[in-house]
């Protein structure tokens, strides 16, 4: 009777410069206790410096090699056909003159941006007019108004993002946490298409 073995890759895994990787880090294995410990520790790539930051492992090169080590076994592919392998290397150490530089860039371009969009509708026009409809009396700070406006406008920006600091206000996520993962998820499958490539051309050759 054929035994079968049933494999699922993992998404995304890290590593580190110079690890060897083993198919137990990106995939999942069921299979007897005897094979299965056997096929984790089979190594289907070595990291090296030609590598930069990422490599693309495809399901048929884990295949390839189960079937060299354990011919009379049936592999079954479940799940995701790649697993990407981002190598991390060491962190750059913080420096507090560029976390000053980048966050009063981005303060200053923030700020533009709300005052070419409010001069660009007439807020403080409009709001000038509902003070006038409201209290018979024209003024050119109403400030009644604009002091509230202010503090809801900030009020909103951190519903917005779903953060006070690194606290989370609720479970759900942001607008902006919605379109990171949109965009990770459309790198990852770039990578998948761009990248994977050379190992299926190693998988031809063989």
């Amino acid at each position: 009777m054929e035994k079968s073995v049933y494999i699922r890759m993992r998404h995304r895994v890290m590593v580190k410069p110079n690890d060897t990787v083993t198919i137990e880090e990106i995939a999942q294995i069921i299979a007897e206790d005897e094979v299965s410990d056997a096929i984790k520790k089979i190594i289907v790539h070595q990291i090296n410096m030609s590598d930069k930051n990422i490599v693309i492992i495809d399901v048929m090169k884990v295949i390839f090699q189960i079937q060299e080590e354990f011919p009379e076994h049936d592999i079954q592919s479940i799940g995701p056909a790649q697993t990407i392998v981002e190598i991390k290397f060491k962190k750059r150490r913080f420096t507090p003159i560029f976390f000053v530089a980048v966050w009063f860039l981005l303060f200053i371009g923030a700020a533009l941006t709300m005052m070419n969009f409010h001069e660009d509708v007439s807020m403080r026009e409009v709001q000038q007019r509902i003070y006038s409809m409201i209290t018979g009396e024209e003024v050119k700070k109403p400030l009644l108004f604009q002091i509230p406006y202010s503090l809801g406008l900030g009020l909103g920006m951190i519903l917005f993002f779903n953060h006070i600091f690194r606290k989370r206000i609720n479970e759900e996520p942001s607008p902006l946490e919605v379109e990171m993962f949109n965009y990770q998820q459309d790198l990852d499958n770039y990578l998948i298409m761009t990248e994977n490539k050379e190992s299926m051309k190693q998988i031809d050759d063989h």
